[in-house]
């Protein structure tokens, strides 16, 4: 199955058209013409029913907020694109071509899928993203299978069946932003407060996100607030409009006191400390290693985790032991890196006698 559906200019995301291809049919679910789709949620929730997606947990994703559906018994061709020597993340329309040697079209990518009725070609358009599916799924399979890695793709596919893949931490945006991890707490605070409050309005109001604030905005915003309203109104970057409508707002989300609640999500703000040029070097040769070992089984490097990543495990204990829990991952670096990951803290590199050596300090 696909989905089609528009989260622009929107806070929730409008499910907009279901493509299911089964055994008994090939069938279009308009959403927006019926009460409720529950007995479509209910093959979603099913064990017993294989679900078959490309790229499935944006669709799962929207299933979950939308109706809190879980899913339960999926595979990804393009997770599992990745395990079978493709590049990750792969277009559909790529892996089509590539496994089954058919060109889709791809002149409704980005069309109006909440206006009605549908053109005859972008229904097409939309069938075409279902049919090749499970051809796509034998193929892949087989492949898998030659190799001894089928168990590898359903064990990543199977993250999608767990509601706690999808949950994400209210205050997501401010603790992952690049900004909040430059400023002193004082900024930081208001930066949280700043985006809670625009994720508010926006869930209220059912627009998104930057037609309340744009993003851009928000690093002039945290500046000139510290200085008062006047400063907020003479900053040339800022419209009058969005100053006139909440410029006293923000100075008072600025100076508001910190409460107990608020010193807790601060706590939870990683500061990723500076690296050496050892510790750079350290794991820049861990990720080459790591690079190399999914080449030489023919698998995406990007599936098994990128060079930030590498870099984020000497300072977080708990993000490395979450790395080290998928077994797919162990089996694929071997015994040796996985022990040089649980010391990588402690970790030097030694090079003599043209042999280069990771061991604890």
């Amino acid at each position: 199955f696909d989905t089609e559906f528009i989260g622009e200019r929107r806070y929730y995301t409008l499910l907009c058209l279901i493509q299911i291809c089964t055994e008994k049919g090939t069938y279009l679910l308009d959403p927006l013409a019926l009460d409720h789709i529950d007995p479509f949620l209910e093959l979603i929730e099913d064990p017993s029913l294989l679900k078959i997606t490309h790229a499935g947990d944006n669709d799962y994703r929207l299933l979950y907020q939308n109706y809190g559906t879980v899913p339960k018994n999926v595979f990804d061709t393009q997770i599992a694109a990745g395990f079978a020597g493709y590049r990750y993340p792969l277009a559909f329309s790529k892996l089509v071509a590539g496994e089954l040697d058919i060109r889709l079209g791809k002149g409704y990518a980005v069309t109006d899928w909440e206006k009605r009725p549908f053109p005859p070609k972008q229904l097409k358009y939309a069938l075409e993203d279902v049919l090749p599916l499970h051809d796509l799924y034998l193929s892949l399979r087989k492949q898998l299978e030659a190799k001894g890695r089928m168990h590898w793709a359903v064990e990543e596919c199977a993250l999608m069946t767990e509601a706690d893949y999808f949950d994400r931490h209210p205050h997501h945006e401010a603790l992952t932003s690049n900004l909040v991890k430059a400023v002193k707490q004082k900024d930081q605070l208001f930066l949280i407060r700043l985006l809670e409050w625009r994720r508010t309005l926006a869930e209220r109001k059912d627009y998104s996100k930057e037609m309340i604030l744009s993003s851009k905005l928000i690093s002039h915003i945290m500046r000139a607030a510290k200085s008062g309203s006047d400063a907020l109104r003479q900053n040339r970057r800022l419209p009058n409009k969005t100053i006139s409508k909440y410029g006293d707002l923000f100075v008072e989300m600025y100076n508001q006191p910190i409460t107990p609640e608020e010193q807790a999500i601060l706590a939870q703000i990683s500061v990723e400390p500076a690296e050496s040029e050892n510790d750079e070097a350290l794991s820049e040769l861990l990720y080459l290693i790591l690079k190399y070992r999914a080449q030489e089984e023919d698998i995406s490097p990007s599936m098994v985790t990128s060079r930030n990543s590498i870099r984020r495990m000497r300072y977080d204990e708990e993000y490395r032991d979450e790395f080290l829990k998928s077994n797919w991952r162990r089996e694929l670096l071997g015994k040796d890196f996985v022990g040089w990951l649980h010391q990588i803290d402690r970790l030097k590199v030694r090079i003599s006698g043209g042999k280069i050596e990771l061991t604890p300090k």
